[in-house]
């Protein structure tokens, strides 16, 4: 069961917050490791640089466990997930006519990116819907929209509106067997649910279920792609003999620090291996089981109070994410008067979005319900 009053999240008593699909709170161990990295700065500059960079290696280390890759130099280290996506995007060879094929729930990130190669390079974006009545699944859908000349499908693991959580390995299999490129958003998975799928690219950015701060993300690309994608960014970080300045003879790193072209973010490094140490500590199946039985307790929540659950209830189909509607009430509204009465969610399809974590408490659930209720009387009346 969900802790309540978890010793990592001494959280605002006034507060309920169901907002981790936005931007997740920092553990206290992620607020310490930042302090003493600024108190360390303001006393002795970078004298202990060295030792700054161990907390970098250990959260590659993390990462690689986290998103299911094989060693911690297939990790990138990027601002965020449309960094990574622009990095792939840009970094593949395109001919006119090429396809990729995009679905209608994506976050824009991971429809806009594609959607920019049209102009440059002649490349046709396929739009699938999800929801398609003649598919029976949403994976059919995606599947028999794969042609001949389709090179890539991106798709999140979870859709950031619906909640709906994809059958990745289906994809996975579908995609190797038409020599297509498997590029998966991660960014709804990692830190809630595990991830194991055979993708090509996997990207998602920390401060989300992985409780990180903003500006600091991870880019996977399967190590014999990593060479076939052209370099738009160039620097000091990126080199195979790192350190060395004076060498002629430089090229890009045989590792995924290839992609890493400037100063590392120390910063934002130490406060999400922080974060990901909580999470491995509790245990990722623990965090798991945790996520769902709250996800699952919103939902009979929401069914109990005559709500439109959007997100699907099967299961295997859902993450953290739990969207549904109050009949007769607009969600913007909902929301503005969720926000005032110290519960923080989202507005998404029409309605509200509620993305509890594993450490969520029941009576914290129970205290949203309480308020959403007084709302939705409020707001019907």
């Amino acid at each position: 069961m969900p802790m309540p009053g978890h010793p990592q999240f001494p959280q605002d008593p006034q507060l309920v917050y169901l907002n981790h699909a936005g931007i997740g709170p920092w553990p206290r161990r992620a607020t310490e490791a930042v302090q003493r990295l600024a108190a360390e700065c303001a006393h002795r500059g970078a004298a202990d640089y060295p030792q700054w960079l161990e907390a970098e290696t250990r959260l590659r280390q993390r990462l690689a466990r986290l998103m299911g890759v094989p060693s911690p130099d297939d990790v990138a280290l990027i601002p965020n997930t449309s960094a990574g996506l622009s990095l792939i995007a840009y970094g593949l060879d395109w001919q006119p006519g090429d396809e990729v094929v995009v679905n209608d729930q994506e976050f824009p990130s991971n429809r806009w990116v594609w959607e920019s190669l049209a102009q440059r390079y002649g490349v046709r974006v396929r739009r699938v819907r999800l929801d398609d009545a003649a598919a029976a699944t949403p994976e059919d859908a995606l599947i028999a929209a794969l042609g001949p000349r389709t090179r890539l499908l991106p798709v999140s693991s979870v859709q950031y509106g619906t909640g709906l959580r994809m059958d990745l390995e289906r994809l996975a299999s579908a995609c190797r067997e038409r020599g297509v490129l498997l590029c998966v958003d991660a960014i709804q998975s990692l830190g809630a649910v595990r991830l194991s799928v055979d993708a090509d690219f996997i990207v998602a950015d920390g401060h989300k279920w992985m409780l990180g701060p903003e500006g600091l993300g991870a880019l996977y690309v399967r190590p014999e792609l990593r060479e076939r994608l052209h370099l738009r960014q160039f620097g000091w970080h990126m080199v195979e003999h790192l350190g060395d300045f004076e060498r002629g003879d430089w090229g890009p790193a045989a590792s995924a620090r290839r992609f890493e072209p400037g100063s590392p973010n120390l910063l934002g490094a130490h406060a999400l291996e922080a974060s990901l140490a909580v999470l491995e500590e509790e245990g990722l199946e623990a965090v798991e089981r945790g996520v769902l039985a709250n996800a699952r307790a919103v939902m009979e929540g929401a069914r109990r109070r005559g709500l439109e659950v959007v997100t699907p209830e099967a299961e295997g189909r859902h993450a953290g994410i739990v969207t549904f509607r109050i009949p007769g009430v607009p969600g913007e509204r909902a929301l503005a008067a969720l926000r005032a009465a110290d519960v923080a969610c989202a507005e998404r399809c029409g309605g509200i979005r509620f993305s509890p974590h594993f450490y969520t408490s029941a009576e914290d659930l129970e205290r949203a319900w309480e308020r959403l209720d007084a709302v939705a009387a409020r707001l019907r009346g």
